[in-house]
């Protein structure tokens, strides 16, 4: 009998999982406010590869 209860309860457990991940949740303000952090270190990323490019180009401009 208490098999039956786990199986039952393990089945039970899953369904409710699978129901709950597919309910669209709403982003709350830590999600939005990482995806901020995330595109502003992107833009920053692009600005520091521009300046190793200037320096390189400076260097390259001095060799000559």
């Amino acid at each position: 009998m208490k098999f039956g209860k786990c199986v039952m309860l393990a089945t039970a457990a899953g369904a409710l999982m699978m129901v709950l991940a597919g309910c669209p949740q709403k982003e709350g303000p830590v999600e939005r406010a990482g995806k901020s952090v995330d595109k502003a270190m992107d833009k920053a990323g692009k600005k520091i590869e521009k300046a190793g490019e200037s320096v390189q180009d400076a260097a390259k401009g001095d060799k000559k």
